[in-house]
């Protein structure tokens, strides 16, 4: 069994660490830095993200896996899915930012020509510092960036989420205030073949407050 595990906003693959330690040994993990978050490349659309992805999994020699996004990998996950249902066998999206639903006004505010920046300088110190980690001139930009992606290409990802065909699981936390509760409503409305795990006061950052009970969502 093979999966894709994809980060959010920012992230990187070490965010799925602690999830990946409580899967089981026979089950092949991938997790990839996406665009933008790889010391390297830049950030880019939900297709550029895509392909990364997907030439992943290629290197690791599967050619069909479940893909699970976190957060705005949940987009790029639920992206995968739509447009390349061959590769995707199940579908996870955590706390998904994956329809126009999930976005709030922070996000819009954070997408604008310099007031973003600024706004974005704040948002991105305050969670790199949370997770112990240095925020970066590059780190700034690929936020900013892929907030302005979010705006734009939401809408267009909403309209393909019928074409999905993969079962899918959608997980939320009750207690989410970055990605609302009822986004996740919605998404899983949206999907076809849809199951829907709410986390009873658990917030967004579920790769790090139950690791355990993702690594068996992922594994069912």
């Amino acid at each position: 069994m093979s999966i894709l595990l994809l980060h959010g906003q920012p992230g990187g693959a070490t965010d799925w660490d602690r999830v990946i330690a409580r899967l089981d040994s026979g089950v092949q993990a991938v997790a990839i830095d996406r665009p933008g978050w790889d010391g390297s490349s830049r950030a880019c659309d939900l297709e550029c993200n895509a392909g990364h992805a997907l030439a992943a999994l290629d290197r690791a020699g599967a050619h069909r896996a479940t893909i699970a996004g976190y957060s705005l990998g949940g987009a790029v996950a639920a992206w995968i899915a739509a447009t390349h249902p061959e590769r995707v066998s199940r579908l996870v999206l955590i706390a998904p930012a994956a329809n126009t639903q999930s976005l709030v006004p922070l996000d819009y505010l954070l997408a604008a020509p310099v007031l973003g920046e600024l706004a974005g300088t704040a948002a991105i110190a305050a969670t790199t510092l949370a997770l112990r980690r240095r925020p970066t001139l590059r780190a700034l930009r690929a936020f900013v960036a892929e907030q302005r992606m979010l705006i734009r290409q939401l809408p267009v990802l909403e309209r393909l989420l019928p074409r999905i065909s993969a079962p899918a699981t959608v997980v939320s936390g009750t207690a989410d205030r970055l990605v609302p509760r009822r986004s996740a409503r919605a998404l899983a409305s949206q999907i076809p073949d849809t199951e829907l795990i709410e986390i009873e006061a658990a917030n967004h950052l579920l790769l790090w407050t139950h690791p355990g009970r993702l690594a068996r969502i992922l594994a069912a």
